[in-house]
Order: structure tokens, then C-alpha cells, then sequence
């Protein structure tokens, strides 16, 4: 997937028309659904792919994955208002080349109907359609930990990306919630969710193969139920390291994305890009600048096209 391109006139008739007739963006979820869109189920799904086209040769795929339980379902509608402004800072600002963006859903497997939503890496206003076939369930377990693993496993295993596989460059992969994964992947959830069998693994197993395909990055929103949590920070940082970004303000979202990517192609410096946000009209400089300080202190660079597997850890650039 990948083919066509984002226009800015498309998102804004459409989001005119929905005004105008009192259309939710959400009208999916709204109407009462309670199981995954046939365009974003899982289950069955052999791979989500981020192919390169004639009209996108170079192709930089990023996922957005996002909790929609307790206080994190407000998530999903920020995104779809800051789309063109996310799209513009990647493409006119030229952070990414040919960027596919694959927007998806967590919750939990335990007890949710609906715990994994997966859509496709789209260059076109399909990503919005995508956005609002999400079913914003609310549920969650109560206990602080949301099925991040089975996701993780699902971006590892069931994707396939032209840049890692003809230029050895990894995608994108950012996670939006405020609870920590559970210890391990559980074979019988992977069955009943995504149809396929699976093999027990920890979830630090899960992290280690999927971080040779992604660059993988946590986004904590403070004000979330479980924002600042020691626990849940210290979870994360133990799987991601200087990638668990705090978030003051949920509204810069789409700036953090945006600028996460621009550093990790090595297109922008931290201080050009807040720059770029203040161009842009964004009011979220200080927000930003403050989420994205550790990815400062830790000088993530661009370093061209190694060979597979010469990053180490993982958690650098190719």
C-alpha cells in the first residue's frame, strides 16, 4: 500500500461536510460498533505493507498506534484534526521522504472485544478514513497494563517494508498510551485475534525483532490517567531506553511525530524543527522541546545505509 497523495482541499471539504451535517469524524465507533472494521481487523491479515510506487520511490513508513482505553480514547480525534499539519511538517518541511503513515489501536486482550485495530501505510486521505473506522471501545482492565505486547508482535511479524528490505532502513513505529505491556505474549490471544499460532515470548523478545525493523518510540501524555507513573516510565525505559517521550500537552502530538522523524532522518536539528513549529502557527514549542530533549541528549543522528544488523541495539538510525 502506499499509492496516491495526501491533498489538504480533500481533508477540508470533507471535514466542511461533516459540519455542515453533524457527521462525527468517529461515525463507526459513534454508531455503536463493538468489533473491528473489516479494513482494520487483524485477524487473518498475512502482512500490512509500505511499498515503494513511481509516485513514492523512496518510501518512509511510520505507524501510530494509540491506546483508546479509560482517559487515552481522546487520542484518535486529536490526530484526525492535526493530520494536515502532520503531513505538512513531513512533506513540505521535507522531515521524511514519501512518507506511509499506518494508524492502529490498542487495547486490552483480556477483557476487550476489540484489543488490536491495524489499518494500512497510506500516502493518501485513505489515512483519515482509516482514523475514523477506529472503534474507540473504552474499556481496559483496570490493572495498568494494556495488550501493547500482541501489537508490538503484530508490527514485527505481519509488516513488510520496502525501505528496511531494499535500503536497510527501518520504519517508524510510535506508541501512544500511559500503561506498561504485559510480561509475555500469550499464543491463545494471538489465535483468537489475529488467526495465526505463535510461540510463547517475553515481551523484551518481541521488542528485540521488531526494533530491527522499527525505530520504536513511547509517547506518556502527563495528563493521562497514568501519566508520570513511576512504574509504567520505568517499564518502558527498560524495553525502549531514551525513546519513552513525555508528552505535557496531548495537543502536540502530531508535532512530537513529526519532528521525531525529521531528527531521525537526520533532516532537522532540534532547534530548526521548534523553529518550524513556530512557522507553522503550532503553540507548542516549549511542549515539544521538552518531550524531545532526551532524543537530544542522546544525539540521535542520521547514519546513512549500514548493513543490516550494524546498529546494535536497535535504537539508532540506519
Amino acid at each position: 500500500m502506499g499509492s496516491g497523495r495526501w491533498s489538504t482541499d480533500v481533508y477540508t471539504a470533507a471535514d466542511n461536510y461533516r459540519r455542515a451535517t453533524g457527521t462525527s469524524a468517529f461515525a463507526y465507533s459513534d454508531s455503536g460498533a463493538r468489533k473491528a472494521h473489516p479494513a482494520l481487523d487483524p485477524k487473518g491479515v498475512a502482512k500490512r505493507e509500505s511499498r515503494d510506487s513511481d509516485e513514492h520511490p523512496f518510501s518512509t513508513p511510520i505507524a501510530v498506534l494509540f491506546d483508546v482505553t479509560g482517559s487515552m480514547g481522546g487520542v484518535p480525534r486529536v490526530l484526525q484534526t492535526k493530520l494536515p499539519q502532520l503531513l505538512g511538517l513531513l512533506t513540505r518541511k521535507g522531515y521524511a521522504t514519501d512518507p506511509h503513515i499506518l494508524f492502529g489501536a490498542v487495547g486490552d486482550a483480556t477483557c476487550d472485544r476489540v484489543p488490536l485495530q491495524i489499518g494500512q501505510f497510506e500516502s493518501d486521505n485513505r489515512m483519515d478514513d482509516d482514523l475514523a473506522r477506529i472503534v474507540l471501545e473504552g474499556g481496559g482492565g483496570g490493572q495498568m497494563m494494556e495488550s501493547y505486547e500482541l501489537a508490538m508482535y503484530f508490527m514485527a511479524r505481519h509488516t513488510a517494508l520496502d525501505s528496511y528490505e531494499k535500503r536497510g532502513r527501518r520504519g517508524y513505529l510510535f506508541l501512544i498510551g500511559d500503561e506498561m505491556p504485559y510480561a509475555k505474549l500469550k499464543p491463545r490471544e494471538v489465535e483468537k485475534f489475529l488467526g495465526a499460532r505463535a510461540e510463547k515470548m517475553s515481551t523484551e523478545a518481541i521488542v528485540a525483532e521488531l526494533t530491527r525493523t522499527f525505530d520504536v518510540y513511547y509517547l506518556l501524555p502527563t495528563a493521562a490517567g497514568h501519566g508520570g507513573n513511576r512504574d509504567v516510565l520505568k517499564r518502558w525505559r527498560e524495553l525502549l531506553g531514551q525513546n519513552v517521550l513525555e508528552l505535557d500537552d496531548l495537543d502536540a502530538v502530531c508535532e512530537t511525530i513529526a519532528l521525531t522523524v525529521g531528527l531521525g532522518e537526520g533532516t532537522i536539528d532540534l532547534d530548526g524543527g521548534l523553529d518550524d513549529l513556530v512557522e507553522a502557527g503550532s503553540a507548542h514549542r516549549g511542549t515539544v522541546g521538552k518531550a524531545l530533549a532526551p532524543l537530544q541528549r542522546g544525539a540521535v543522528i542520521r547514519r546513512g545505509n549500514l548493513p543490516l544488523g550494524a546498529a546494535g541495539s536497535g535504537n539508532e538510525r540506519l
